[in-house]
């Protein structure tokens, strides 16, 4: 009886050690939005009068209705984030009138709103309706904030999009675009590109984000549309935007690689 005692002990002991080395890290709990702090432009941090930030039914609400951002206490290195969102119905000014829009921004780091009153410095992979996995630098200018990558020019000679067997390319500010954003796309509302992979508004989406080291690999429902490396910084906080329309998140888990 005492041998089946102690191998009971030592196999329970076994699965709550094994449960608490688990790499996959549960950013929101379905209930509030412990681990993060919100930020709003002009107001500052946790101080949301207007409830642009919500929990509501296990989803995350950010209404888009003031600029501004949630932000992860923690800061992390080497991982794969899962998000999956939709867009909601409301927006407002002054992207009204204007293609749904919020974005992912990792590796945040600095002061809370360096970037126009508003965001930390970052890379962000973009939330836009036809343009969802874009790469932007948002950066100061300085080799402080970069991405490099393999791009082909658009047609308009400005624009650059991720292509494995394009020109290299280091990115100090700016977007990169994903590999298909339509070259027609124009910044208005239910925008949909010829080959898009976001799913309708509504429906929900997928965006995987591999932070691995210098590298960043963007899965749109299980496509990979961007990628880039010698990514500067590697690692950081995760802040994610309210930026003039509604967007509804359900699940965002973090796992280390």
């Amino acid at each position: 009886m005492k041998h089946h005692i102690l191998i009971l002990i030592v196999a329970a002991g076994v699965a709550f050690s094994c449960k608490n080395s688990s790499r996959h890290v549960q950013l929101f709990n379905g209930k509030n939005l412990d681990g993060w702090y919100t930020f709003l432009k002009e107001k500052g941090e946790n101080f949301d009068p207007n409830q642009v930030f919500t929990v509501k039914e296990g989803n995350i609400i950010i209404s888009g209705e003031e600029f501004g951002c949630i932000t992860t206490e923690e800061e992390f290195e080497n991982y794969k984030l899962t998000v999956e969102f939709k867009w909601g119905d409301r927006t407002f000014a002054p992207r009204a009138d204007r293609a749904r829009d919020s974005g992912i921004l990792l590796h945040s780091v600095g002061e809370d709103g360096n970037y126009d009153g508003t965001w930390m410095n970052s890379i962000e992979c973009q939330l836009i309706e036809g343009g969802t996995g874009d790469i932007i630098v948002v950066g100061d200018g300085t080799d402080s904030f970069s991405a490099t990558t393999t791009v082909k020019q658009g047609d308009d000679g400005s624009s650059s999009y991720y292509a494995p067997d394009g020109e290299e390319k280091t990115f100090n500010r700016g977007r990169i675009n994903w590999h298909s954003r339509d070259p027609a796309w124009k910044d208005t509302l239910g925008f949909r590109g010829m080959n898009d992979v976001e799913n309708p508004v509504g429906q929900w989406n997928t965006i995987e984000c591999y932070a691995e080291g210098g590298s960043l690999s963007i899965y749109l429902n299980g496509h990979l549309v961007n990628k880039a490396y010698d990514l500067m910084p590697q690692k950081g906080k995760i802040q994610i935007q309210s930026e003039g329309a509604e967007v509804i998140i359900r699940k965002i888990e973090l796992e280390q690689l």
